[in-house]
């Protein structure tokens, strides 16, 4: 069995900047529906037998019609095609309040042909799936609000609480599983952080901001494929064992966070008692470019600057960023006119001007740096760094404790 695997393409992420004078939509929206268009022609070209849509149609819960008008064409291509397709519903496409509609609920609502819309955790097995020999349990965005309010759960202590939430989702999991039959594959597909997970930058999914699942719930032997969706970071979190834990990652970058990270969708192909392959399709998404450079000399300053940037073969077509650090008194030798010139060819050019302004450390008059000690010159450097008072003191009540060590030692 194939199945086709993506999440969260945020369509309307950037409905800013240029506009396509045929269409009338935003160049940049137009890359994040080229992905999408990829993604989609892809599944049925290859008939794949099931489409997964791991959560996070659109940026937020309230999309314009136009976008939805897109989303909607590029869904009703498989729905045509006869293919079964499970969306999952996302934290971005979830209303906060009780009762209000989700971004996603017009599939549900009209009953297009093909199109399983997820908004509860859910065990689907194949008389749900149009007969696919499959089961697929399904485990949309948890809100802590919503499921405290269904939990009966007090606002005590966060940590309590998404303790509380995970024991039940573990527990709610593992009966699903603990229902499934062991001669079919069983999916699990959530939208949801994971233990262990990478955000773009390399940033880890850290326990207390948000629920986390655990990595043994989404690793357990009797799943053959666990698709994610949520974190924009394409990563396998069982790399070269099974079951894989795919985040395919966003079909487009976002932002110069996700500058180095590529994107793609999934194909797994699956079978009761064999091991899962997947198989990762890179998108050709819009190519972002993210310099630094501190300059060092007045002499060459908009030479240093110019050869910050990529050569202009390079620049086509990309979104780039250029920051610049330099002491302020040098502001009069930037010259952007010319770096926009040599940058014209970009699809989109940021300048960051970081100037910095020079903080001089100021003895009293009868006071010179030779005459203070370690600790007094410690002090003096959180001054000119400018060092917030509070941790500036943290800091020093520190390096003291370090400076007396090796007294401590020696009269031991």
């Amino acid at each position: 069995m194939k199945i086709l695997h993506f999440a969260d393409a945020h369509i309307d992420m950037a409905p800013q900047g240029r506009h396509d004078p045929a269409s009338g939509l935003p160049l940049r929206v137009l890359d994040y529906l080229k992905a999408l268009d990829t993604i989609i022609d892809a599944a049925v070209a290859e008939a794949v037998d099931l489409v997964i849509f791991a959560g996070d149609a659109y940026k937020d819960r309230t999309p314009a019609p136009t976008f939805q008008r897109e989303w909607g064409r590029r869904i009703m291509r498989l729905s045509q095609a006869g293919i079964p397709t499970v969306l999952l519903v996302g934290n971005h496409d979830l209303s906060p309040a009780v009762g209000r509609a989700h971004a996603l609920q017009e599939f549900d609502t009209l009953q297009v042909p093909h199109i399983h819309v997820i908004g509860k955790p859910c065990l689907l097995r194949p008389p749900e799936l149009e007969g696919l020999p499959l089961q697929l349990i399904g485990l949309p965005w948890v809100s802590r609000s919503g499921l405290m309010a269904a939990l009966e759960l007090s606002a005590v202590e966060p940590a309590k609480v998404f303790a509380e939430i995970e024991a039940r989702l573990t527990e709610l999991l593992h009966g699903y599983l603990d229902a499934v039959d062991p001669a079919l594959p069983v999916v699990l597909t959530a939208h949801a952080s994971v233990q262990g997970a990478l955000y773009g930058a390399e940033r880890a999914v850290m326990l207390g901001g948000d629920l986390v699942l655990p990595g043994s719930l989404v690793r357990d032997p009797r799943l053959n494929y666990v698709a994610l969706g949520h974190i924009h970071k394409a990563q396998d979190l069982n790399e070269g064992q099974q079951p894989p834990v795919i985040y395919p990652g966003s079909i487009e970058r976002m932002d110069f966070g996700e500058t180095a990270d590529e994107k793609y969708y999934v194909i797994a192909t699956l079978a009761a008692g064999q091991p899962t392959r997947v198989e990762w399709r890179k998108l050709s998404g819009r190519r972002f470019i993210d310099r630094f450079l501190r300059l060092s000399a007045p002499e060459f300053f908009m030479q240093e600057v110019l050869g910050a940037l990529p050569p202009t073969e390079e620049l086509e077509g990309a979104v780039v960023r250029l920051v610049l650090e330099y002491p302020r008194q040098w502001e009069p030798l930037l010259d952007e006119a010319v770096l926009r010139q040599t940058a014209e060819n970009a699809f989109e050019f940021h300048l960051v001007r970081r100037p910095q302004l020079e903080t001089r450390l100021r003895l009293p008059a009868d006071r010179t740096i030779s005459s203070l000690n370690s600790l007094e010159l410690l002090g003096k450097y959180w001054e000119v760094l400018n060092t917030q008072p509070a941790e500036a003191g943290e800091l020093q009540r520190l390096a003291e404790d370090l400076l007396k060590e090796p007294d401590t030692i020696q009269n031991a």
